[in-house]
């Protein structure tokens, strides 16, 4: 990571970064693109996620947020997040704009894929929480004659199908990538995904070689672990991370 001061409350160092663009990918969903001042750039593994400082009239928050780049990417780093309901937070950076500066430390956590497995990979994923998932299939999928990898995401609208161009066109190039969308009430999304994975990776076959990368929100996501680990795959196989 670079070098950053002054430091946040609680000790560790910030890193101070200009918002160089702003994406709405639909009426509720945005990505900030930050580039650390001083023309520094933030060094992390797929799948690890920043906390942003958030100054509010009251208090200064910290919320995590998923660094939905990639490493090899040129350029300011990506966070995805979208409005939640009463979040004073999510309400603070909608309101940032190009030129504005904020801090963040990290980066953090380890739900990581720093390079492409060597077994067939599932990975699993709800609206934003595409966001690790993106850098981690960019990392996967650049190693030449990589294993097997699909993408299994669901949303609860067409538009809130996060980077879709992206996938499908991966998957057009890439007869290794497979790409699957699902679109479905919030409410059942959860029970579908995993419908899914009980269909195609538990009853269908006796393999249980994959390894699987789930994140979402809730429950839903210990229920897809606790399906896969329970048809016998290794713990250490079934990698999730719950938001």
């Amino acid at each position: 990571m670079t070098e950053g001061t002054p430091a946040e409350p609680g000790g560790r160092p910030t890193i101070s970064a200009r918002i160089e663009r702003v994406l709405d990918h639909n009426d509720d969903t945005r990505s900030l693109f930050l580039a650390p001042l001083g023309g520094a750039r933030v060094r992390f593994v797929p799948g690890q996620f920043i906390s942003i400082l958030i100054p509010l009239a009251d208090e200064v928050r910290t919320r995590p947020y998923t660094i939905a780049s990639s490493p090899d990417d040129p350029g300011p780093i990506e966070i995805c997040f979208n409005r939640v309901p009463a979040g004073r937070g999510a309400a603070w950076l909608f309101e940032r704009q190009p030129g504005d500066v904020l801090a963040f430390t990290g980066p953090f956590g380890a739900f990581t894929l720093d390079r492409a497995p060597a077994a067939e990979t599932v990975f699993i994923a709800e609206g934003t929480a595409i966001a690790p998932i993106r850098p981690m299939i960019r990392r996967a999928t650049a190693s030449p004659g990589h294993a097997a990898i699909t993408l299994l995401y669901a949303a609860r609208s067409e538009r809130h199908l996060l980077y879709r161009a992206e996938f499908e066109e991966l998957a057009g190039r890439d007869p290794r990538f497979k790409f699957d969308a699902i679109v479905a009430p919030q409410e059942t999304l959860y029970g579908r995904l995993l419908d899914e994975a009980d269909r195609r990776w538990v009853k269908a076959d006796d393999d249980r070689s994959r390894v699987f990368y789930v994140c979402g929100i809730g429950p839903g996501v210990i229920a897809i672990r606790n399906l896969l680990r329970g048809a016998g795959y290794e713990r250490r196989a079934v990698h999730y991370e719950q938001w």
